[in-house]
């Protein structure tokens, strides 16, 4: 299929060159020339504006949107709509709040141009292992739109979730489960470091763990990868960001009556991170960094 890809970021990017090797033609555009460079090495047409790459395309176009929330998605939306025609498809596949999907949805729909609110999670391994795609929208835009699913996810790794919102919603408490995941396995990796006299190697545990325990997962490879490049964080400084999905996701549970106590205090957690240093923030910060590619940001008084 022919698409149009609007923003080239650690994402975005990889996405793109995920699509090619599939055999899809991609039309890219970023603002960051050096971005439409290496799109342009990895196979793609590059255009150097939005008008640029409507008018690369061919009708019914397919424009996949994925470029940072908020403010920007929404200025990036109006220039396409007055850009796309009746048939079009737009895909939004960054991390949107849903209510904001829904808004944008009835906007669009109106004029014709069918819109996909893609919930998207892989981080920077997805150019490999493939990305889980959560969509929300019209079930016959979806349909039209699903070779590009099937060939970004992995086998069983993508669904059609509901109407406009649902994806984004959906990805929502997705990264708010993240959450409180990543702050059980820092508190226990703490109380592991804080027992001295055990001297515990945290990278062999991280990999014990994965033969056969109940809690074995990706994080725990990702935390044994951590360990083996710092056994003891000492290079990272124990500040975790939040991306808006934790606030959002404790928000609903409040307007919803929704008990929701372990990603309440993870959210909590993270805002603790940035008053004061710990070890369980420096592990949620190093496992981030290998699954998503996040920066940490460097502690002076560890090794570089």
């Amino acid at each position: 299929m022919k698409i149009g890809f609007v923003g080239l970021g650690k994402m975005g990017g990889n996405m793109v060159k995920r699509l090619i090797e599939k055999g899809h033609t991609i039309v890219a555009f970023d603002p960051a020339e050096a971005a439409r460079e290496e799109a342009r090495r990895n196979g793609a047409q590059v255009s150097d504006s939005l008008q640029g790459l409507a008018e690369k395309l061919e009708a019914p176009r397919i424009v996949w949107l994925m470029v940072p929330s908020g403010r920007i998605t929404d200025e990036v939306i109006q220039t396409l709509a007055t850009l796309l025609s009746k048939g079009d498809t737009l895909i939004e596949g960054g991390n949107s709040f849903y209510k904001d999907s829904i808004t944008r949805a009835g906007i669009l729909n109106p004029k014709g141009i069918s819109f996909l609110d893609a919930g998207t999670s892989g981080g920077i391994w997805g150019l490999t292992v493939g990305y889980c795609l959560m969509v929300g929208g019209e079930e016959e835009a979806f349909r039209r739109c699903e070779p590009i699913f099937k060939d970004l996810a992995p086998q069983d790794g993508y669904a059609h979730v509901g109407p406009n919102g649902a994806g984004h919603f959906v990805k929502m408490v997705h990264n708010a489960i993240e959450y409180g995941m990543l702050e059980a396995y820092a508190e226990g990796f703490e109380l592991m470091h804080a027992k001295k006299e055990f001297n515990l190697d945290l990278k062999k545990i991280s990999e014990l763990w994965n033969h056969g325990s109940v809690v074995r997962s990706w994080l725990l490879e990702l935390a044994a990868d951590a360990f083996r490049k710092d056994s003891s964080l000492d290079s990272i400084k124990g500040y975790v960001e939040d991306t808006g999905e934790g606030r959002w996701s404790v928000l609903e549970a409040v307007e919803g009556n929704v008990p929701a106590p372990i990603i309440t205090l993870s959210l909590l957690q993270r805002f603790r991170s940035r008053q004061e240093d710990s070890f369980s923030a420096k592990v949620i910060a190093a496992l981030r960094r290998e699954f998503g590619g996040h920066e940490v940001k460097r502690d002076k008084h560890g090794p570089v």
